[in-house]
């Protein structure tokens, strides 16, 4: 077996490649990753997924992920929030944050497999992305959340889009300089959206009863130590589930994997390793013999949310949590920034 992530007592190598295997069994013939058979896809979690594909060394089907992208976008660089199976589109709201992560995928895929090809196919998808992205940015540096065609946008921005926008950016203006086509713009607007995001969190609408808004500045580098650590600190007791994981919301006993294994990036990037792979071990409670994973359980009563719902980017951020911590791959930090 080609190298893969291994995490002693919590994940195997054997695990990481069932758990792909079933992501690649969901993967339509178009490339499209839908969250379970016959669900909707959203280009967000379509990245996620992606990027596990490429953990797991299967780089033809990750690259399939990404030409799909490329064969859907816009004229304008955008992408619908949801579409179905058929491609047709289910939802049609455009998000500034779902649209740039394209950047962040392509990065990793370049680090992970060196394959030029496919970079440079998806070059010109990066860049209108990311140019759509700033064409709703706001004179104090953030970016709109999200706009209905032909329809007047939100008037906010978010915390956890503007954190994942922003690393998107740094990734973009990456991809740039290593294709000739340098982008420093790209680079300038990340500064700033840290700035504010460090400087004016009153800049973003109040979303604090979100896991997503504790964890996501510290996941992603926008914020550093002690910050960082002292923001994972603040909402440990509010979102954690003891020997459970994190819940989605702190109001209420629903844990899911993703959340769980993304505050797992959070805690790789604050340095607390010993922590981050307590939670890891705890996203066990939702994995299923065929390598897949239940979305959420609601205690006490261990029930099911959505009922019986196993989600292709629950399984994706396991993945990119055990690579996280494992380092076994030359992308591992990317989605665990730190200072």
């Amino acid at each position: 077996m080609a190298e893969l992530p291994e995490i002693p007592g919590v994940l195997s190598q054997a695990e990481i490649a069932t758990t792909a295997d079933h992501l690649v069994s969901l993967q339509l013939p178009s490339g499209m990753i839908p969250w379970f058979p016959g669900a909707h896809c959203d280009p967000w979690n379509h990245v996620e997924t992606a990027m596990a594909l490429d953990v797991a060394r299967r780089h033809h089907e990750a690259a399939l992920a990404y030409r799909w992208l490329a064969d859907t976008q816009r004229d304008d660089g955008s992408w619908h929030n949801y579409y179905r199976s058929d491609g047709s589109v289910e939802e049609t709201k455009l998000d500034t944050n779902v649209c740039a992560y394209i950047a962040t995928g392509v990065w990793h895929h370049w680090l992970c497999t060196s394959d030029r090809d496919t970079v440079n196919d998806m070059w010109p998808t990066v860049q209108r992305a990311l140019d759509w992205v700033l064409s709703l940015r706001r004179p104090d540096g953030t970016i709109l959340w999200a706009i209905e065609p032909d329809e007047r946008p939100w008037d906010y921005a978010l915390l956890t889009g503007s954190s994942s926008i922003q690393l998107s950016l740094r990734y973009g203006f990456a991809l740039s300089e290593i294709l000739g086509c340098p982008r420093p713009d790209w680079g300038a607007a990340a500064d700033q959206l840290c700035k504010v995001i460090r400087d004016q969190p009153n800049a973003f609408e109040p979303k604090t009863r979100w896991a997503m808004d504790w964890y996501y500045p510290v996941l992603t580098g926008a914020l550093t130590p002690p910050n960082a650590t002292a923001r994972l600190a603040r909402g440990w007791e509010a979102f954690l589930l003891p020997g459970r994981g994190i819940r989605c919301v702190s109001d209420e006993p629903w844990v899911t994997a993703s959340e769980t294994a993304e505050c797992v990036l959070a805690h790789v990037a604050a340095g607390q390793m010993d922590r981050a792979v307590e939670l890891l071990s705890w996203t066990r409670l939702h994995r299923c013999s065929d390598g897949g994973y239940w979305t959420g359980i609601v205690y006490p009563d261990r029930e099911l949310f959505p009922a019986d719902e196993r989600s292709s980017y629950t399984a994706a951020a396991v993945i990119l949590a055990a690579d996280a911590i494992a380092r076994t791959t030359p992308a591992s930090h990317i989605l665990s920034v730190s200072s």
